[in-house]
């Protein structure tokens, strides 16, 4: 297995589990809960309205929380942006009792149908990034996994698409199913965007390809929901276009949709 060939390469070198856990996580691999929220950048305090408490703050290279809400106890990592800081957390959790991944973003929308705030369950992302490549026991040169679509746990994503349909329907909410490309560039990607479209994709993020990949290797189930934070089709970008209005109303359905997507999915 290609986990195993990762874990005996480190051993190999020096490096056993414990090491990677101590080192990524600057923790004991118990002090991980089962259930694990990844975000590039929100911090936990999108779930105030839902939290009891934040038990502990690490803060160390990587920031981790444990969140308690209701009967459950989360385990919060901010990774920072970018497919490599995602691959490396989810190979040191798989060397912890995580047994769950939500990954929680922002995603471009590549289709004008797709409104700001909307929210996004991706089906699929197709890799577009560097890190995918190594994830196999075969040799990087001649290896190209450029343009593989890479897959959440079905069970896990059918429970989640259930919660999402539900919750948005009732909340008046846009939602739709997400046929992604991971990139590893922003300002590239405008020179790609056409040829983007036509590999079938109707959003654009960084993260979920090799989230998905590592997660699948590690024997985590992993799945992701997104809120709508541009429309390059709408010259809305990251970059230009969007309104205040736009940003006011992507946070709200961020802070109230999408969290109760997220906890509803875990329960």
């Amino acid at each position: 297995m290609i986990y195993e060939h990762i874990l005996n390469a480190n051993k190999r070198f020096g490096t056993d589990s414990i090491d990677i856990v101590h080192s990524v996580f600057h923790c004991e691999p118990e002090f991980i809960q089962s259930n694990v929220i990844i975000a590039p950048l929100w911090k936990p305090e999108l779930f105030n309205n839902h939290l009891d408490g934040i038990i502990q703050n690490l803060d160390g290279i990587i920031k981790i929380w444990t969140l308690s809400i209701a009967e459950l106890k989360i385990t919060y990592i901010v990774t920072g942006m970018g497919a490599p800081n995602v691959n490396d957390i989810v190979l040191a959790l798989g060397c912890t009792p995580c047994k769950k991944i939500i990954f929680i973003g922002s995603v471009g929308a590549l289709d004008k149908n797709i409104r700001i705030g909307d929210i996004v369950i991706p089906e699929y992302s197709i890799c577009g990034d560097g890190s995918c490549r190594y994830l196999t026991d075969k040799k990087i040169t001649g290896n190209d996994t450029f343009g593989e679509k890479n897959y959440p746990n079905k069970e896990f994503y059918n429970k989640i698409i259930s919660k999402a349909k539900e919750i948005t329907e009732k909340n008046n909410t846009g939602f739709h199913i997400g046929k992604n490309f991971s990139i590893d560039t922003i300002i590239a990607q405008f020179a790609h965007i056409d040829e983007i479209i036509d590999m079938g994709c109707n959003c654009i993020e960084m993260e979920t390809s090799v989230l998905f990949k590592s997660a699948k290797i590690c024997n985590i189930n992993a799945a992701a929901v997104f809120s709508v934070s541009d429309n390059t089709i709408l010259k809305k970008s990251l970059l230009s276009g969007i309104t205040k209005e736009e940003i006011d109303y992507e946070k709200n359905v961020r802070k109230n949709i999408l969290t109760k997507i997220v906890l509803e999915g875990f329960l």
